[in-house]
């Protein structure tokens, strides 16, 4: 139920060729409070419920649990979010052992493309693809939650 995570930029949209899958998601948040998200995620056809706590201090592991709920189950927790809601495209892109999942928002947060790679353990080596960019983890301004509340579009330095 810990979860270690890396998440970058990306540099331009060539991820698309080596891409095997794309999953449209639609997300709020019940709460975005740093130390306790709860997060409701719609794909295509199924639903989601996830609880995350805080993250460690260089921001690679927190707690998560997750579970699949029905659609409508989640289409009518959805309706409870706080404001401000998360839409995007994942590609799905295996590199080594490894898969990484590539993010481009829409809406508010349009023009932000965001790559995330899940690992075993903190020190795991991976392959970094050529469009890998800037590595923001533990940027709180790029958790999902906070773009949600302070959307990419509004920043005044991107």
């Amino acid at each position: 139920m810990i979860e270690i995570e890396r998440k970058f930029l990306v540099k331009n949209n060539t991820y698309k060729k080596e891409a095997f899958k794309e999953i449209h998601i639609k997300q709020g948040f019940l709460s975005s409070d740093k130390n306790k998200i709860v997060r409701i995620r719609i794909t295509d056809n199924q639903g989601f419920i996830t609880v995350k706590g805080p993250p460690s201090n260089n921001g690679i592991s927190r707690f998560e649990w997750e579970k699949e709920i029905s659609k409508t189950d989640a289409e009518a927790l959805f309706n409870l979010c706080e404001e401000g809601r998360i839409e995007k495209t994942r590609y799905l892109i295996n590199k080594g052992n490894h898969t990484f999942e590539v993010d481009e928002f829409y809406g508010a947060n349009e023009g932000l493309i965001v790559a995330e790679i899940e690992l075993n353990h903190v020190t795991e080596l991976f392959i970094k693809p050529a469009w890998l960019d800037k590595e923001v983890t533990g940027d709180t301004k790029y958790y999902n939650s906070q773009l949600s509340k302070s959307p990419y579009k509004s920043w005044t330095k991107k």
